[in-house]
């Protein structure tokens, strides 16, 4: 596994808000790793730009929250972009690694 894909992905199908100053978009996720997600058929933005996050897993009780920072944009190949989450809990973490294992399997 190359470097920019440490993290096992799996396919999801859920809603992202990202807040980037004092705008707000939902963003829909395809895939989902302990490391970030990839937001599907969105224009990207730059690459570098850090967003706030906020989602909440599939059968899940809690919110996530979290800064992302978007780490590539599709914007070559099509409507998407990557985005890597820098302080997420250790206790979120564990849920999502759950929900890897669960789905992923």
């Amino acid at each position: 596994m190359n470097e920019r894909r440490r993290d096992k992905r799996v396919p999801v199908d859920i809603w992202i808000e990202a807040e980037d100053g004092e705008d707000l978009y939902l963003q829909h996720a395809a895939n989902l790793s302990v490391g970030g997600a990839f937001f599907a058929q969105t224009v990207p933005t730059e690459v570098g730009k850090q967003v706030k996050l906020r989602f909440e897993l599939p059968g899940g009780a809690e919110a996530i929250e979290c800064r992302g920072e978007i780490v590539s944009a599709a914007a070559a190949k099509g409507l998407g972009m990557g985005v890597r989450f820098l302080d997420l809990k250790d206790a979120d973490r564990e849920r999502i690694e759950k929900l890897i294992d669960r789905v992923g399997t």
